[in-house]
Formats: structure tokens, C-alpha cells, sequence
């Protein structure tokens, strides 16, 4: 008996698959094998001192691509497990390589199965100690965008990075503007663009972007660190009523101020009483006792809680890293990987 011709196409292509199969099954074993000898590897590796051979580790995404055989998305949710891993480790020591290490894990988790969600922001949150970080993570938002062009979250996020850590404020207005646009958005999100463009942002910008991170956090650690930038912004309201007194006093006494207890002690104050010099949700202790102080080299008014004044980020070098960013920027040098934010 002879088989037709569809029917030979048939058989040809279930020994086709029979064959295929396992092959592709073995090459995943195989791949599967050298990711855990990879896992193994990190798992040897001491964190605080050789993250960079850490990220060494990190298979290119082309290369991980083509060993997964087709399981992409299993493979990412391995690198995935290993990111969250890393986020949650102690950062103190190696700060450069624990962010080059866990920039390389997400671009590969993203790479692999771009249409993961939180993966982008989870960078937007954990890559911020440096100009490359950020930038790197405005790079990886963007590919969150591209492929969930319709989430919010992740063009709000990139307009949060742009303000709050690069200062590029009238980028953060287009893009948040964008985000406002779309479904599910938060109707504050329109008003906010409007005070970005009508201003250089100032503390009420921060603090509407800081309350929507807080809502967003996923994890303890973050969302501590942006109620901690919400209290200094609760203290600099208090300086800058502060400084507002002390001009009063100025031109009442024709002089400064020695001390920011004048403003409370002359027989005609200027103020009935000082706020307080910490944070409303901090409980102080009997033993406790902050105060408001002029500062001897800036001369401004500072609390004895945090012994400086405000700057737009929770980390204290903000200011003088944004100020090298900007030096390096008219000397010509750009610090990172990408150019545009």
C-alpha cells in the first residue's frame, strides 16, 4: 500500500517533532544545568566584595536567548528570583558594582520577557545612587513602555526619575504628561504638569510625586525611604517659615539673627514659639531634645534633627551629585550610558 502525498507529509512531520522535541527538551536541560552551576557560582561569591564578578556572571540577553530553546520566559523568572535576591542585600559596600550587577540582571529578565510588568519599575526603585543608575533605569522604563504603552505607572515613573533625581523638569512635565493622558491615571496627574511647567519644581511637586511613590512601593525598604524624603520636606516647610520670621526680625531689629531663639525671646517676639525640630511621625524620647540652629557654614537655618536643609532626593550627597552631573555636562563629559532622559 503507498501513502498519498499529504499523508507522507504527515508522517514525515510527526518524526520531525518526535525528533525535535527532545532535542529541544535536552538542550533546555543542558542550559537549565549551567544556570544553576551559575547560581551556585553567586551563591560563592561574597556580596561586599566581588559583585562585579557577580555581574560577570550575567549571560548576555542574546546569548541567554538563544540557550533557553524557547523557555525565555522560565529562564527570566529564574534571573528574576535573583534580582530580588540582590535588591534585598546590604548595599553598603560596593555601591558601583551592586548597581552595575543588578542593572544587568533586570535588562536580561526584560530582555528575555518583556512583557513582565513590575520588573521596570523595580528598577525605577532600586537603581538611583548614581547618575548611570538612573539613566539605566530610564532606559529600561522605556522598554516597559514600548511594550505596555498603555500603563501609566511606567511613564510616570521615568517623569519622577527626570525630576526628582536629574533635575530635568521640563522633561518630567511632557512625560508625566503623557501619563495623564492615559487609562487609570490619578486625576492629580494633569495639575501637577501644569505646577512643573509654571515652575521649577519646589516642594509641592516633590511631595505629590513622593505620596504616589509611597502608594506604588512594593517593599518595605522603599517605602520608608520616600516617607523619609516626605519628613524632610515636612522640616523644610518649618525652615522656610523660619526664614520668612527671620527677615521680619531683620527689619524690625535692623539686624540678623544670633540665634533662632531671638525670634521667640524679645519682649515683642516675632513668633510666639518655634515648631518643632523633627518629624511629626517621629516619637521622640524625654532624653531627645532637636532644636533650630543657624548653620556656621551656610548660615541658613537647619534642624538639629537632620543638621542640613532639604534637597530634592532621601540620600544626604544629592545636591553636590547633581552639581557634579551638571559640571561634568558643560565640561562635556556625560557620566552614563544614555544621553537622552
Amino acid at each position: 500500500m503507498y501513502l498519498d502525498q499529504s499523508e507522507k507529509e504527515r508522517a514525515l512531520d510527526r518524526r520531525a517533532k518526535s525528533v525535535r522535541w527532545p532535542m529541544r527538551f535536552m538542550g533546555l536541560v543542558a542550559f537549565m544545568l549551567v544556570v544553576l552551576l551559575i547560581g551556585l557560582s553567586h551563591s560563592r561569591i561574597p556580596v561586599k566584595n566581588d559583585l562585579g564578578q557577580a555581574g560577570a556572571l550575567v549571560p548576555e540577553p542574546q546569548v541567554a536567548r538563544v540557550m533557553s530553546m524557547g523557555f525565555e520566559a522560565l529562564v527570566s523568572d529564574y534571573y528574576w528570583l535573583k534580582a530580588v535576591q540582590v535588591a534585598g542585600g546590604n548595599r553598603s559596600t560596593g555601591r558601583e558594582e551592586y548597581g552595575n550587577y543588578l542593572a544587568r540582571l533586570v535588562d536580561l529578565v526584560t530582555s528575555l520577557n518583556p512583557h513582565v510588568g513590575h520588573a521596570y519599575r523595580f528598577a525605577a526603585v532600586w537603581l538611583t545612587q548614581s547618575e548611570q543608575e538612573v539613566r539605566e533605569a530610564n532606559r529600561l522604563l522605556r522598554r516597559g513602555i514600548e511594550h505596555h504603552p498603555e500603563d501609566w505607572r511606567n511613564w510616570f515613573y521615568l517623569g519622577f526619575n527626570q525630576f526628582y533625581y536629574l533635575g530635568e523638569n521640563e522633561k518630567a512635565a511632557d512625560t508625566i504628561a503623557v501619563a495623564s493622558d492615559l487609562p487609570r491615571a490619578p486625576a492629580y496627574l494633569s495639575r501637577l504638569v501644569a505646577r512643573l511647567k509654571a515652575e521649577s519644581g519646589g516642594l509641592e511637586v516633590a511631595e505629590v510625586l513622593l505620596r504616589q511613590m509611597v502608594e506604588d512601593a512594593k517593599d518595605d525598604t522603599s517605602r520608608r525611604g520616600y516617607l523619609s524624603a516626605l519628613d524632610e520636606i515636612e522640616i523644610e516647610r518649618r525652615a522656610r517659615f523660619l526664614d520668612s520670621a527671620r527677615e521680619r526680625f531683620k527689619e524690625l531689629q535692623g539686624r540678623d539673627l544670633g540665634s533662632v531663639s531671638e525670634l521667640v525671646l524679645l519682649a515683642d517676639p516675632v513668633l510666639l514659639g518655634l515648631p518643632e525640630a523633627y518629624p511629626s511621625s517621629m516619637d521622640v524620647s524625654p532624653g531627645e531634645n532637636f532644636r533650630w540652629e543657624i548653620d556656621s557654614d551656610t548660615g541658613l537655618i537647619v534642624s538639629s534633627y537632620y543638621g542640613r536643609r532639604y534637597a530634592l532626593n532621601f540620600t544626604p550627597d544629592r545636591a553636590v551629585r547633581l552639581q557634579e552631573w551638571r559640571e561634568s555636562k558643560e565640561r562635556g563629559v556625560h557620566i552614563g550610558p544614555e544621553e537622552h532622559s
